[in-house]
């Protein structure tokens, strides 16, 4: 059985990445927070327990040498849920989170705690405060209603797809803070 940590990122080009923080602070310095924030994320995490594996965009992005050598898949086309499926299918059979890669507050203790859920619940969430969240894992293959009728990027995003699997035994872990505006990052130097 392989744990599998899924990492969604995006090519860190200024105008493709962070562009609502990009509104506040500038398209170039968004692209060159989420690089750094990504680098510090990637090092966080390894862990022996799981192997880590990234999922890029755009799909070309695949070969790019900003990220460390580490297993990559493409995204895809669609919208996010369909995205984060096919990467969760793509994995080895055995419990597969995926993450995003905006979340500065990521700890291998948090994803070890997601993993253990897995162990006595069908799904888990890492709830963020704007009613999306920063994690979702399965302890196998995901269910195909998995991300169904999801409103992405408003704060029904973690009850729809909650909703999605309804009779599921669903565990929740942290809830973090991602950061998509200048007031995130304000917010996450208060900490």
């Amino acid at each position: 059985m392989t744990r599998t940590l899924i990492v969604m990122v995006k090519e860190p080009r200024p105008g493709r990445v962070k562009t609502r923080l990009g509104r506040d602070i500038g398209q170039v310095a968004a692209a060159w927070w989420f690089r750094h924030a990504v680098t510090s994320l990637l090092r966080r995490i390894q862990d022996p327990r799981w192997q880590v594996v990234l999922a890029v965009a755009p799909d070309t992005a695949v070969t790019s040498r900003v990220w460390p050598a580490l297993p990559r898949i493409p995204q895809g086309s669609g919208d996010l849920g369909q995205r984060m499926a096919r990467a969760m299918r793509a994995a080895p059979p055995g419990p597969v989170c995926v993450i995003g890669a905006d979340i500065p507050g990521v700890t291998r203790a948090a994803i070890w705690r997601a993993f253990r859920a897995l162990g006595n619940h069908d799904a888990v969430f890492g709830p963020a405060p704007d009613g999306g969240y920063w994690l979702v894992g399965t302890r196998n293959t995901p269910p195909k209603t998995l991300f169904h009728n999801v409103r992405w990027s408003t704060e029904h995003a973690l009850v729809d797809t909650q909703n999605s699997i309804k009779g599921a035994r669903i565990a929740q872990i942290d809830t973090l803070q991602d950061v998509d505006t200048a007031a995130d990052l304000i917010a996450l130097r208060g900490k």
